[in-house]
């Protein structure tokens, strides 16, 4: 079977600056990809380019068999995508919110409701359904727009830090859902923390200077960061497992 996303050789520049150099990545139904690399690697650059934010200066990219380049809408209905910082509406009540981009999704005037419970009974919604978003902390605002992700059941994934200022009980709760979803979906999840990888991912994909530099199991990636390097350095293990030098490892 076809990968659901299949990105191959992608080229990103701004004007002299090569952001991404080459990146390909293939992500089936089933796999859970953390997406890791240091400050200014092209990760989040990368992001933007497989949801079709950004364009690649080369290379191409197909979600579930269809062109990013050549019918972007198509594309774009077979993936949910929670962005850094999980931007929505600040003065739109949670369900107005999820409504409006059930809608925006064309789902069926009479799913909306049923779509909407299902979504807010997963990510745990339903005590601020009614509250404004802006009133929100911000664990809360992040499931929303992990939410707003899944309002219409994606085959695909995209997720930059969906974990990001969840206490740990949250944390908790929204990886045992992305595991769950993991068994029939592909995933792509950005995240600094390899606690995260080891918990929900099947595969861990680094970038540095723009290019991928390994691919492979999370305890793979584990067992090559330096030993002396803990979970809450890993910014320099990135640097340390990424030199110059350093050839990709599949």
């Amino acid at each position: 079977m076809p990968a659901l996303i299949n990105a191959q050789n992608l080229h990103k520049s701004f004007g002299a600056i090569r952001a991404v150099n080459g990146v390909s990545l293939t992500v089936n139904a089933g796999e859970v990809v953390g997406f890791l690399g240091p400050n200014g690697a092209g990760k989040t650059t990368t992001m933007r380019m497989l949801t079709g934010f950004l364009d690649p200066s080369d290379g191409s990219i197909t979600i579930s068999g269809v062109s990013l380049h050549d019918d972007p809408i198509a594309a774009r209905r077979c993936f949910g995508y929670l962005p850094e910082g999980a931007p929505a509406y600040p003065d739109m009540t949670v369900r107005d919110y999820l409504t409006f981009i059930a809608r925006a999704r064309a789902i069926a005037p009479r799913e909306i409701a049923a779509r909407l419970e299902s979504v807010v009974a997963r990510i745990h919604l339903g005590g601020v359904i009614d509250q404004v978003i802006e009133t929100l902390s911000k664990g809360f605002k992040r499931r929303v727009g992990i939410a707003q992700a899944l309002i219409h059941d994606p085959p695909i994934l995209i997720m930059d830090e969906p974990t990001d200022g969840l206490d740990p009980n949250q944390k908790h709760e929204v990886r045992e859902l992305i595991r769950a979803m993991g068994s029939t979906k592909a995933i792509v999840l950005s995240t600094h923390i390899l606690e995260e990888v080891e918990a929900v991912c099947t595969r861990a994909v680094v970038i540095a200077a723009g290019r991928v530099v390994f691919d492979g199991t999370p305890e793979e990636f584990e067992r090559r960061a330096p030993a002396h390097v803990t979970r809450n350095r890993m910014d320099s293990a990135f640097r340390a497992m990424t030199a110059p030098t350093s050839e990709v490892v599949t």
